[in-house]
């Protein structure tokens, strides 16, 4: 088994370390001690000194025993002349095992280092009693309890700068998760608008140019082409009108532009003109309905339309219109069955999209096959209300 080797001291604890030996020399060089009349003078001092600036090498590395370790040189170094560098070396390594140790030393070093400023005091006073027994404890408070102190300050401000940088972090990161759901909204949206206003074009085109091909006829012909122009011209049109919306970045023009249900009419005209004997009934005031509901109840329409172009066998197309005064319902029956002659192929886009303008203001769609007079028809029915639904717990 490979035992893990120890961690190389930081580069900043070397220095730290080779300055306080140096400075330590510096002092005994010029006989400058802190103690006087001890037993062991002389060059005794340099034995602590050593010691504590290795010491020093692993105040990061392993600061708790770095101070329990200083702490028992200090006390030797006080039965010798002293060093005012090794008292300084040690008063960092006190700040370091608060700054770098566990939380728990560095909750527990501080109030050791109070309790025994506090009991130098008293001994001291109880001992000599004068009043100058307090320099003591002062000594005593500035050598252990100052610098753990200021160990703690520093600490609990590194970590609070690093809770900061994480909470900006965190906040860059949900700004961004919101910017990338806004982005794929705003992408669906644009296709569903895309959708819903160039296939009612493209698909007469498709079903037109197939007539043409596949009917020997010149009058039959032209009459598909000038249909195909018509298409295409108003297909351009729509285009253009998307693209502006999609290039201008305010958003006063978009409301004016959006179509509504007053035109209905002109929708349904398209659709016969496409060869579709569609039937419209309006009922009710169509005039200051909410926009999101009046651009939806008329995109329904369209693509109904659309899908009953592509996809309807021969028969009459009846569209209905009911306005009152919460909801706007819309209902579109086909006849459904096979069709002859050309088909337009389709992607089934049609009434995913159809749903999703109905779920996003809270209403109710349903599209299928259903018996009617003896018969069978596609029929597709949305109810908008005019007003979304009140939270649970709220007033309506």
């Amino acid at each position: 088994m490979h035992l893990p080797l120890p961690r190389p001291p930081h580069r900043d604890d070397v220095r730290i370390a080779v300055a306080g030996l140096l400075g330590g020399l510096l002092l005994w060089g010029i006989g400058l001690g802190m103690n006087t009349g001890r037993s062991l003078g002389g060059a005794w001092l340099l034995l602590p000194l050593v010691a504590m600036s290795a010491l020093e090498l692993v105040r990061r590395t392993l600061p708790w025993c770095a101070v329990a370790a200083g702490t028992l040189v200090l006390i030797a170094d006080q039965c010798t002349a002293g060093s005012l560098a090794t008292v300084l070396m040690y008063t960092d390594l006190v700040y370091a095992a608060v700054l770098y140790g566990s939380p728990a030393a560095a909750r527990r070093i501080p109030v050791a280092a109070g309790l025994v400023t506090v009991a130098a005091t008293l001994g001291a006073v109880a001992v000599l009693r004068r009043p100058e027994a307090l320099l003591i404890g002062v000594a005593v408070g500035l050598v252990t309890f100052f610098p753990a102190a200021t160990g703690v300050l520093v600490r609990n401000h590194r970590e609070t700068a690093a809770a900061e940088r994480l909470r900006a972090e965190q906040t860059a990161l949900l700004a961004e998760m919101d910017r990338v759901q806004a982005v794929t909204a705003e992408r669906a949206r644009m296709a569903r608008e895309l959708h819903d206003m160039v296939a009612n074009h493209l698909s007469a085109i498709a079903i037109h140019s197939t007539a043409a091909l596949s009917i020997d006829d010149a009058a039959t012909t032209r009459t598909a082409l000038e249909t195909i122009r018509e298409n295409s011209v108003d297909g351009l049109a729509e285009m253009r009108r998307l693209i502006g919306l999609l290039r201008d970045a305010g958003a006063s023009t978009e409301p004016a532009a959006a179509p509504t249900l007053d035109g209905l009419g002109a929708l349904v005209e398209q659709s016969r003109a496409n060869g579709l004997d569609a039937e419209l009934t309006v009922t009710g005031a169509t005039s200051g309905l909410p926009a999101p509901v009046g651009l939806a109840a008329y995109r329904i329409v369209q693509e109904s339309l659309t899908n009953a172009l592509k996809h309807a066998a021969p028969g009459r197309v009846t569209v209905e219109v009911a306005c009152s005064a919460d909801r706007v319902e819309v209902r579109v029956a086909s006849p459904y069955g096979d069709r002859g002659g050309p088909r337009a192929p389709g992607s089934g886009a049609g009434l995913v999209g159809m749903r999703e303008r109905t779920e996003l203001l809270a209403g109710t769609f349903d599209a299928g096959p259903h018996p009617d007079s003896g018969r069978t028809v596609w029929r597709v029915r949305a109810t908008l209300p005019l007003e979304p639904p009140a939270p649970e717990g709220e007033p309506a």
